[in-house]
């Protein structure tokens, strides 16, 4: 079943940009107009984030959204075959960030959110590190299309590190230096297991873990910001934040995060991946009054 559908995806990665484009504007219409795919969700989303704007304001956001969201997907595809190469000319990053941190010998955990294209993002890296870099990876229920995305987040040098085994092969790597990349802006498991603090206003839990590791292994934090240029070309913007997070005080990476990814959305509103629920957990402030930062 791999080689089967591994070689319908290359094949179609062999397809010109523009005729992917204009695949991808198709299925944009059928996902918004037709399916409407998690179109309350979306909605909801944007209204809590921006309740000042008018409802003309919020669909034309929406309506970017979705056409980043199919887009991502049909780049997805095109990642299979592209060669390095040609992937930096459609890829600016300023990696003397990571590459004056790798000078003092210090790891680095680069924090992102769901930005579009968070693949070109990985590979990005991947492609612009003195370090080796780690990326987690949750394996897809299919083993087919889970080889395939394997394979495509590997290309470039990224060692992937399954999930449900991170604890136990993480060790491995942290020897020496490496950097490992982490989308931080995964809603928690469960909300007692989580830092709560407002996120556009409105109270909602965040994971604890990427600032846990940071402490533990004391890693240098870089955010990255990642955003489209044009269609099919990218930027990175990285920048540092601390050098030593055992010394800031608890939560201040998380908050700091939180404070990144807000200002990246205002700027670029439809970059988001509005269609998750970033808000899905009640706030009860006398239960989780102790979880909550500032």
């Amino acid at each position: 079943m791999y080689y089967l559908v591994f070689s319908l995806f290359y094949l179609l990665s062999l397809l010109p940009w523009w005729l992917m484009y204009l695949l991808s504007d198709g299925i944009y219409l059928l996902i918004y107009y037709v399916i409407g795919y998690r179109k309350k969700v979306v909605f909801d989303n944007i209204a809590v984030a921006f309740p000042e704007k008018s409802v003309a304001e919020r669909t034309a956001i929406a309506k970017a959204f979705y056409r980043n969201f199919v887009d991502t997907f049909i780049e997805t595809i095109k990642l299979v075959s592209i060669s390095e190469k040609e992937f930096r000319k459609r890829l600016q990053v300023n990696r003397e960030v990571l590459d004056e941190v790798y000078a003092t010998g210090k790891s680095i955990q680069v924090h992102s959110a769901h930005f579009f294209n968070w693949e070109f993002l990985n590979l990005g890296i991947a492609a612009n590190t003195p370090y080796r870099w780690l990326g987690v990876f949750t394996p897809i229920s299919s083993k087919a299309f889970s080889r395939i995305m394997w394979d495509l987040r590997s290309k470039f040098g990224t060692v992937l590190i399954p999930a449900t085994e991170f604890r136990t092969q993480f060790h491995q790597y942290a020897r020496g230096q490496y950097s490992l990349g982490l989308v931080a802006d995964q809603s928690p498991g469960s909300p007692m297991n989580a830092f709560w603090t407002k996120f556009f206003g409105r109270m909602t839990a965040f994971v604890k873990g990427p600032e846990k590791g940071a402490k533990n292994m004391n890693t240098a934090i870089v955010m990255a910001d990642i955003y489209k240029v044009k269609r099919g070309y990218y930027q990175i913007d990285l920048s540092l934040l601390t050098m030593e997070p055992r010394e800031t005080p608890d939560g201040y990476i998380t908050k700091a995060l939180i404070n990144f990814t807000e200002e990246c959305i205002k700027k670029r509103p439809d970059n988001y991946l509005w269609s998750h629920r970033r808000w899905k957990f009640p706030f009860d402030a006398e239960k989780y009054k102790h979880l909550v930062i500032d």
